[in-house]
């Protein structure tokens, strides 16, 4: 935890060199101390100093200073830190201005120079001014920090991407938190700049693309190698499983992401049924440890960096990149997985985002703070979504067309969820309609066995309705059943059409796709269990097949 600061103020640099060294005598095991000879420049690294997300405990200001009279610099300066402690630094002769001090800008102390010696006339003093501003004392947080409105797209956008790439950070809502006002107000921000990143270097990106929030936090957007053995698009279990593997084997391994590592597993609230967690874990958490596992082997991880084709030139596969730019590997392992289907009912796009979300569960649980939260879908995430969003929303309502979550979600979570006083199930219905201007206000549900109306009160609708395979940018290079999944192993020859494509001379391993050396795993692949063990273990078995592949090649 950063120190927090202690900021003295003194035109005479041999008074202001006295000061600094008694200070720095006496606390610098708990604080940091700095000194300035101007004012102006004081206020300055004030206003720095708050973009850092720091902490200033006490300002010590001469009182006759040429820039201005060090009340007045105490007055601007508690508007940045109007917790801290005051102190003037005065001659005898100035002490009825101190004293007027005392109320107007609240001075807690006023000191006469000399203050020979400081054991007796310094430090007693400061000691209680310092004891009493500890007693009040909560340790800011220190992390990245967002300003903006809740309901913006961007905004989700950002708060999804850094807590997909497990950066914590603050979010901090522009119209009714002082924190966020007072950012604002020293930065001159305007609406048009929110969503607004401040950074623990005290840097500001102002309304920034995910690439600009990922190039400033040190994220990978550009691969450092000409060729790779092995390129692997899409972080989830299955492509994190790949990548351990082709890493701990000696591959020359990318992987690629066009947002976080984890995919749709990643914004699992909790999984419960994965091999070794008798307790369960999140899926942030799982892919915490294993982008951390895949990168100690010396993979490289690009994000969010997004493939929009491959073509095959003498046997290299050609990555194409969405900025422009190639990438050429002996072989791939396309791990994309799958998208939550959009709900195309009216208002659904205009607020998607602004309260109607996909997934993101996690992110925007603190949103929903206190209102009623409505879940589309039946399934074990919306059931993991529901026992999450109910430690923080008022009500939880899970909207399904079916009569009950017997046929569509798992036992366990049947029972947690019947055992949650605010989570309620409203079968046999649907959201036929988002409602707001610029956020989502209400929802309009339709019970279709009784064929009636209702609209009803909503701070966000969260919707998992089932997936649809992340494929479209391969083209029509590749097989694909009717769903659009890639057909791999033997449904490449015995597709329906009976045209397979595929010119070798033996039959495509396991996990091969219609093009050569390229692979498929997990929910992307035609056929995929769905489940998040099944993944890791397609994602390991495509590296044992990329060997094989490799070696004949």
């Amino acid at each position: 935890m950063k120190k927090p600061i202690l900021i003295a103020v003194d035109d005479d640099a041999q008074v202001l060199a006295a000061i600094r060294s008694d200070l720095r005598s006496r606390y610098r095991n708990d604080y940091r101390i700095m000194a300035s000879t101007s004012a102006n420049e004081a206020l300055e690294a004030v206003k720095e100093l708050k973009n850092k997300g720091e902490e200033v405990a006490l300002f010590l200001s001469d009182q006759r200073m040429p820039e201005m009279l060090g009340v007045d610099f105490l007055e601007k300066a508690l508007v940045g830190f109007p917790n801290a402690k005051r102190v003037l630094l005065t001659a005898y002769s100035d002490t009825e201005a101190a004293i007027r001090a005392i109320n107007d800008v609240q001075l807690d102390y006023y000191l006469l120079k000399p203050w020979n010696p400081p054991e007796e006339k310094l430090y007693p003093v400061i000691d209680d001014v310092l004891q009493d501003w500890l007693a009040h004392y909560s340790p800011p947080f220190t992390g990245l920090r967002i300003v903006g409105y809740p309901f913006s797209p961007n905004t989700h956008n950002i708060k999804d991407f850094l807590a997909g790439n497990m950066f914590p950070y603050l979010f901090l809502n522009i119209e009714n938190e002082a924190t966020a006002k007072e950012l604002a107000e020293n930065n001159q921000l305007s609406s048009k700049d929110f969503p607004a990143v401040f950074f623990e270097d005290g840097s500001i990106l102002k309304n920034p693309s995910l690439k600009d929030v990922a190039e400033k936090l040190g994220l990978h957007v550009k691969a450092q190698e000409a060729l790779y053995d092995v390129i692997i698009i899409g972080a989830g279990p299955a492509g994190l499983a790949a990548a351990v593997y082709g890493g701990s084997e000696g591959l020359k391994t990318l992987l690629i992401d066009r947002k976080a590592p984890g995919g749709q597993a990643g914004t699992s609230s909790r999984i419960e049924n994965y091999l070794g967690f008798p307790k369960g874990l999140s899926g942030s958490d799982l892919a915490r440890r294993a982008i951390t596992q895949a990168t100690r082997f010396g993979i490289e991880f690009l994000s969010p960096v997004e493939v929009t084709k491959i073509s095959v030139k003498d046997s290299y596969k050609l990555i194409a990149l969405s900025d422009g730019s190639e990438l050429k590997s002996k072989a791939v392992v396309i791990a994309t997985g799958v998208d939550y289907r959009k709900l195309p009912n009216k208002g659904m796009d205009n607020l998607t985002g602004a309260g109607v979300y996909y997934g993101a569960a996690t992110t925007e649980a603190h949103t929903c703070k206190d209102g009623n939260v409505y879940i589309v879908g039946g399934g074990n995430s919306a059931g993991q979504g529901a026992m999450y969003l109910s430690k923080f929303a008022k009500k939880v309502h899970i909207v399904i067309r079916r009569d009950s979550l017997d046929s569509t979600m798992s036992s366990y979570l049947i029972d947690q969820i019947n055992n949650t006083q605010n989570i309620e199930l409203i079968p046999n219905s649907e959201i036929i309609e988002a409602c707001g201007e610029s956020k989502l206000e209400k929802v309009l549900l339709k019970n279709n066995k009784e064929n009636t109306e209702v609209k009803c009160d909503a701070r966000a609708i969260f919707i998992f309705i089932g997936a649809r395979p992340y494929t479209d940018w391969t083209g029509s290079g590749f097989l694909k059943d009717q769903k659009g999944f890639l057909l791999t192993g033997r449904d490449v020859l015995d597709n329906s059409n009976g045209q397979s494509g595929w010119t070798q001379n033996k039959p495509p391993y396991l996990l091969e796709t219609s093009v050569p050396g390229v692979f498929a795993a997990g929910d992307v692949r035609s056929g995929a269990m769905n489940r998040v063990a099944s993944a890791v273990g397609e994602g390991s078995m495509s590296i044992s097949l990329v060997h094989k592949y490799l070696n004949e090649n």
